[in-house]
């Protein structure tokens, strides 16, 4: 798939990847062999019939192939740009065993553009049940909650803290990665089903779990990990130092890249370290290089291959001159004039025996400590759910690490009361919280049908 130049995007906060031309699309879904029994398919976490919306494109139905998509996924363009398809579904296709498995992510976002393109939309929704759902947090797991609920008849409320609807689409992953403008549209296809969705609106202040449990038939909890994790290290205090989340949400929701024209500032760098090797961390990085860094570093405990982003993100940011420091960590943030940033101690690790997580555990070298110069510290080493949904919630059980308890249908322990998503996993992708957003749907419209 075409993409910007490396030495322009740089530079700019417009899209990366420019998506398939007709041509390209139909091309593309022509190597698919159609298998009879589509392994691909078992990696999908929404359930998206592939072999059937692909087989669509061959033949250049592309409305039936976003329709076919639809059946499962309300949010394709978003998926097609962000859900990791060469770990799930592209991984299990049989071509990948001897040459390279189908693009299904970028066709599914060719589908996706090509219906806002034409402005083609089909939106079916059965009769009203009579049935209401209140929906905390307008993230990605919510945001298919209400979509698969209000298909069905029931009439779906969500409750959203920040003033505008998308979660982590929208305050987290930058624009050059995912529009604004595809997620709003997205959202706009949500709401067009009838559902309702209340901005600004802080469940645990204004509103607690248990008063909406008095006021909706059921409940689904979706409001993430937004929580930010700090290292604990000397000069986290500094001035100059985010967590990702701040740094991310301040950029993209916020519109930072774009101050003065929006009123809020960013505290601009010309050296910065990024302490983290996931998607947040890849983000974090390309965005400071984009705000005019004139280097940004990468600093993960692990080697190459051991850096949890996503491969194609990895690339992107190498190309783009991000300066990967790997097997370090850092032990202290330096004090420079004015409680600034100054520069960040490091200390060089190695790779012992494995972990709990199977990965093997980096180990300290004694005396390899070393500064790197910066004036801005981003942490991106991961975040936790927002305890305020638990004011006023009594009976929802949580979990050591302050993560939701659910069982295998995605329900709490509060009868009526489902959750998924990051708040339930800790942080996790896009499509893994629709995937629980998907369930989660199936368990609230079986208990509201048998009540």
């Amino acid at each position: 798939m075409p993409v910007q130049d490396p030495q322009e995007r740089n530079s700019n906060f417009n899209e990366v990847a420019l998506g398939y031309t007709e041509e390209q699309a139909v091309l593309e879904a022509g190597r698919c062999l159609e298998c009879k029994n589509p392994k691909c398919m078992e990696g999908c976490p929404v359930n998206i019939d592939i072999p059937g919306f692909i087989s669509k494109i061959k033949v250049r139905d592309f409305d039936g192939a976003i329709a076919k998509i639809k059946e499962t996924n309300a949010l394709p363009a978003i998926c097609g740009r962000v859900c990791p398809q060469e770990e799930q579904c592209e991984i299990l296709c049989i071509l990948g065993k001897k040459s390279e498995p189908i693009a299904i992510g970028r066709l599914e976002r060719f589908c996706a553009d090509h219906e806002r393109e034409t402005n083609v939309e089909k939106r079916p929704v059965a009769e009203p049940s009579g049935k209401t759902v209140a929906v905390v947090g307008a993230g990605p797991a919510g945001l298919t909650v209400a979509a698969d609920l209000a298909r069905v008849g029931h009439s779906v409320t969500i409750f959203e803290s920040l003033h505008e609807a998308g979660g982590v689409l929208i305050y987290g992953i930058p624009e050059f990665r995912l529009p604004k403008s595809i997620v709003k549209e997205e959202i706009d296809f949500i709401t067009k089903l009838g559902v309702d969705v209340k901005v600004n609106y802080v469940i645990g202040r204004i509103k607690t779990l248990n008063e909406l449990r008095d006021e909706f038939d059921a409940i689904f909890i979706g409001t993430g990990a937004g929580l930010p994790k700090f290292m604990g290290i000397e000069g986290e205090n500094l001035n100059g130092v985010y967590s990702a989340n701040e740094f991310l949400t301040r950029v993209n929701l916020m519109k930072a890249y774009r101050f003065p024209e929006y009123d809020t500032p960013i505290k601009p760098g010309k050296r910065v370290v990024v302490v983290g090797g996931g998607n947040v961390a890849m983000d974090a990085a390309r965005c400071a290089q984009r705000l005019g860094a004139d280097e940004v570093t990468i600093v993960y405990r692990r080697g190459d291959e051991e850096l949890p982003a996503r491969r194609e993100e990895i690339e992107h940011a190498k190309e783009e001159g991000i300066v990967f420091r790997l097997l370090n960590n850092p032990v202290r943030i330096v004090e420079g004039e004015n409680m600034t940033v100054a520069g960040v101690e490091c200390i060089k690790m190695e790779l012992g025996e494995p972990d709990g997580s199977g990965r093997r555990r980096p180990v300290p070298i004694e005396g390899s400590e070393h500064l790197i110069d910066a004036d801005i510290f981003i942490v991106a080493i991961g975040t936790s759910p927002n305890p305020i949904i638990f004011t006023g919630s009594e009976g929802l059980e949580r979990s050591e690490w302050g993560t939701i308890v659910v069982n295998e249908d995605g329900m709490t322990s509060i009868e009526g009361v489902c959750a998924g998503g990051d708040v339930v996993t800790g942080a996790a992708t896009v499509i893994s919280a629709m995937g629980a957003g998907k369930l989660a749907a199936e368990t609230i419209n079986t208990y509201l049908m048998d009540n």
